[in-house]
């Protein structure tokens, strides 16, 4: 089995990503923010206090992945 179809089609898929990203922009800065926010300041950054934002952010994602044809 030859490994080349699968790095084009992972090369395929992140050539897509910029695309996808651009089109959730809000969400991505709101994730940011969140976790700009949260590691900000003595206290160590933990796991899930951005939880909501990261998963509007991974729904969007998926919509705009769906939307667009490969």
């Amino acid at each position: 089995m030859s490994g080349r179809g699968v790095w084009l089609r992972a090369r395929a898929r992140l050539w897509r990503f910029p695309a996808l990203l651009g089109g959730c922009g809000e969400q991505a800065a709101a994730y940011g923010r969140c976790v700009a926010a949260a590691a900000a300041g003595p206290a160590e950054l933990r796991r899930d206090v951005c939880l909501e934002e990261f998963r509007a952010l991974r729904d969007c994602f998926a919509r705009a992945a769906k939307a667009t044809p490969k």
